[in-house]
């Protein structure tokens, strides 16, 4: 049986720093997720350790470094999910967690599907996570960025919680390090799982595809896939699902991540992407941004090292 991992670290227009650090944190967590693949561990457990690597390092939208909200706050979302039992558990807008990907496992492994708020933070305290400092979730980077935006605004005399129209569009803004990792392990079981920070300078509860199942990651029987981008039409298309269904209706994994995104694009005017593994572990990687920055390895191609694009 193969073994394969993909992990992304975002799609978008500018990234913020050198596409090379993107590329070497992808590759860290590929060879992490991959030594637990050859030891005979679980997709499950690979996608959620190659998940929090990413979590930690502070480059990506995800766990410490995230974006933060209009207000300056940090509102993080994560969703997991195995495709042989279909269970799958998701936080979104939780605060002053460090790994909420290991938070949402924590959600999948209890009689609920999806916490969000203060309620998602109570969770993690009944289950032993400890929350962490706001400080630990903060980088100088994005609180600059953060107070650039607020001078910004104030220069345009905006009201403070009055700069969105009735039907918001965040296209404006930066967009990257939104992270995800799919896996398919010994026992030919397939796992999804996505983590993201959320859209930079983003209306306060605002809740884009990352931890919606269909939307932002999803796993069956057939194909894990983890999803990047604009938010909002990922949930419209209910992307990760539609890519899941073109493998289950025959399609490569390749051509199955293609025609998603071409879906993507004719129908809606969003810009992202995704990964994709199909049950005999082939890989689909597919995006319309300008870039979409993704690692992996494979058994069926004999690699040594991780394979790195952008």
């Amino acid at each position: 049986m193969p073994i394969a991992i993909v992990v992304h670290g975002g799609a978008g227009k500018t990234p913020a720093g050198p596409l090379e650090a993107f590329q070497e944190g992808c590759k860290e967590a590929v060879r992490l997720g991959w030594r637990i693949l050859e030891d005979g561990g679980s997709a499950l457990d690979t996608v959620e350790a190659a998940v929090r690597a990413l979590e930690d390092n502070p480059i990506y939208n995800a766990g410490t470094g995230a974006s933060l909200t209009a207000n300056g706050n940090i509102e993080l979302d994560a969703g997991i999910m195995e495709g042989q039992t279909l269970r799958v558990g998701a936080v979104a807008d939780v605060e002053l967690i460090k790994h909420p990907i290991s938070l949402a496992r924590k959600v999948m492994e209890s009689p609920h599907v999806l916490l969000v708020g203060k309620g998602a933070q109570e969770f993690a305290q009944e289950q032993g996570i400890a929350l962490c400092k706001f400080e630990d979730l903060l980088t100088e980077q994005r609180h600059k960025q953060w107070k650039e935006k607020q001078a910004e605004v104030a220069s345009k005399q905006e009201p403070r919680f009055h700069r969105y129209e009735v039907n918001p569009s965040p296209r404006s803004e930066e967009k990257h390090g939104t992270v995800g990792a799919v896996a398919l392990d010994t026992a030919g079981i397939l796992a999804a799982a996505t983590s993201t920070g959320g859209t930079f300078n983003k209306y306060l509860g605002r809740v884009g595809d990352s931890p919606l199942v269909g939307c932002g990651f999803y796993a069956d029987e057939n194909a894990a896939v983890s999803c990047t981008g604009e938010g909002e039409d990922f949930i419209r298309l209910l992307i990760a699902k539609r890519a899941a269904d073109f493998v289950g209706n025959g399609a490569h994994a390749r051509e199955a991540a293609e025609k998603t995104i071409a879906v993507l694009g004719a129908k809606a005017h969003g810009t992202g992407g995704l990964i994709l593994l199909d049950r005999q572990g082939n890989i689909g990687i597919a995006w319309n941004s300008q870039y979409m920055v993704h690692a992996y390895i494979t058994s069926n191609q004999e690699m040594q090292e991780p394979t790195t694009g952008i």
